[in-house]
C-alpha cells in the first residue's frame, strides 16, 4: 500500500490541531509545532499549501494564524492527503526508462488500483470524523476553543 509519509501525518495533525484549537483567534503555527511536535521546517511548507488548496484560511501578523477553510464536515482526509501527495511529487524523480515490463504492466497498473481504492476511502472520512474519534479517546479541545468553526 501508499506509505504514510511524514509530512502527510503532519498536514493531518495540523488539520486536527486547527480543528480542534481555533477559538476567537486563529491557530498559531509555533502552537502547532508545540502540540503536534512537528518540526517548523515541515509545519509551514505544509500549511502554505493547505492554504492554497483551500483547506486552511491563513492570516498573517502578530494575531495571525490557522483556521479550517471550511466546515470540518466538509473537509475529507483524501483532500489533505492529496495535497502533500502534490507536494512530494514535486520533489520525486520520475524516470520511467527505471523497471522492468512486468513492473510496468502488472505491478503498477495493480499498485495504482490499490491507490485509487485507499483514496475513495480516505475521501468518505471527514475531519469531523477524525475528531469525533480524537473525543470519543478523551482527546478533547483546549479550554476556551470551539470544535465548530465555520471559515474565516
Amino acid at each position: 500500500m501508499p506509505r504514510l509519509s511524514k509530512k502527510t501525518m503532519f498536514a493531518i495533525e495540523a488539520v486536527l490541531d486547527v480543528a480542534f484549537h481555533v477559538g476567537e483567534h486563529p491557530v498559531r503555527s509555533g502552537d502547532i509545532t508545540e502540540r503536534q511536535r512537528i518540526p517548523k521546517r515541515y509545519l509551514e511548507q505544509v500549511l502554505q499549501h493547505l492554504v492554497r488548496a483551500g483547506i486552511l484560511n491563513g492570516k498573517r501578523g502578530p494575531r495571525g494564524g490557522y483556521r479550517l477553510g471550511r466546515d470540518r464536515g466538509n473537509i475529507t482526509l483524501g483532500e489533505v492527503v492529496r495535497v502533500v501527495r502534490n507536494l512530494e511529487v514535486e520533489t520525486e524523480p520520475s524516470d520511467p526508462s527505471i523497471g522492468s515490463p512486468l513492473a510496468h504492466e502488472v505491478v503498477w497498473p495493480l499498485w495504482e488500483k490499490l491507490r485509487e481504492e485507499m483514496m475513495s476511502q480516505l475521501d468518505n472520512i471527514t475531519i469531523d470524523d477524525l475528531c469525533q474519534r480524537a473525543h470519543a479517546k478523551g482527546l478533547d479541545v483546549s479550554p476556551g476553543a470551539h470544535a465548530d468553526h465555520a471559515p474565516v
